[in-house]
């Protein structure tokens, strides 16, 4: 299959690029490079640098569209909501309005916010937005599209500077640059940490399935760790100390995997790989 990676020189992108080559499929990606990183590039993808609001100007041949492109963190959002919702809401229209003009399979990458209160944040808010856009091509336009609500995602090629970094990364900058490692209020926070090597095989299976979701495909391991269990693991293997620093805006008390559909139905195995990829580290 030709297959489109919107966001393709970012940290998932990145990843699945390389099971999609692996998988004997020619891929093509396009990416501003806001937050990709020209080093993640993968030998054997055609590599466009551009904004998804042209997208149209791409081959029309393309059978698969993951739409991976997103500013796809909560803290900026509420610094530059109008660019947030100018890539997550106009981005996506534009890649729906474009895989309806050539006939591909839309994979779009929705986010276990979905689970909260959608106005909590400009990303939560427009990530919502994108779901439904999605929801009304299909009922409108019949296009062929389905959602994967990502949780917390972590592993190789995972953002560790500036503004896009998750807490691993930004543990990991830290941990590099001998400082003490941030916890954000109590710490009691839970999240559903899901290492990259599930989330690509979970896309992967469903952009190759003819199976079809009436909400979404959720990828989550269905276990969470608070942020102070998962530092005791960075304290073990890296004996650093901590400091508190407030709560934020938007910050959720839970994350964890909302149904077992994907297990179910596409036989999607992921595992709890976090303790391992901390001692990886």
């Amino acid at each position: 299959m030709k297959i489109l990676v919107t966001g393709g020189a970012g940290f998932i992108g990145t990843n699945l690029i390389k099971r999609l080559l692996s998988e004997g499929h020619i891929v093509h990606s396009i990416d501003n490079y806001d937050s990709g990183l020209k080093e993640n590039e993968v030998e054997g993808c055609n590599y466009h640098t551009s904004d998804i609001q042209i997208i149209s100007l791409m081959d029309k041949d393309f059978d698969i569209i993951y739409h991976l492109a997103a500013l796809s963190r909560i803290q900026p959002s509420f610094e530059n909501p109008l660019l947030t919702y100018d890539t997550n809401v106009t981005g996506t229209q534009m890649v729906c309005e474009f895989a309806k003009s050539i006939g591909a399979k839309v994979i779009y990458a929705g986010s276990s916010s979905r689970w909260h209160n959608p106005y909590q944040s400009p990303y939560a808010c427009y990530k919502h937005l994108g779901e439904e856009i999605l929801k009304m091509y299909r009922k409108v336009y019949g296009l062929n599209c389905e959602i994967a609500r990502f949780y917390n995602v972590y592993g190789p090629n995972e953002v560790v500077d500036g503004d896009w970094a998750a807490v691993i990364g930004i543990w990991r900058r830290q941990v590099r640059d001998g400082e003490k490692i941030t916890i954000v209020g109590d710490g009691e926070q839970r999240r559903d940490f899901t290492h990259v090597v599930d989330i690509v095989d979970g896309l992967y299976k469903i952009g190759m399935t003819d199976e079809s979701h009436d909400d979404a495909w959720e990828l989550g391991t269905g276990t969470n760790y608070s942020i102070n269990e998962m530092y005791s693991m960075f304290k073990k293997k890296f004996g650093i100390d901590y400091v508190s620093i407030p709560d934020q805006p938007g910050n959720y008390r839970v994350t964890l995997r909302e149904n077992n559909d994907t297990v179910e139905r596409l036989e999607w195995e992921p595992k709890d790989r976090l303790q391992t990829y901390i001692d990886s580290l």
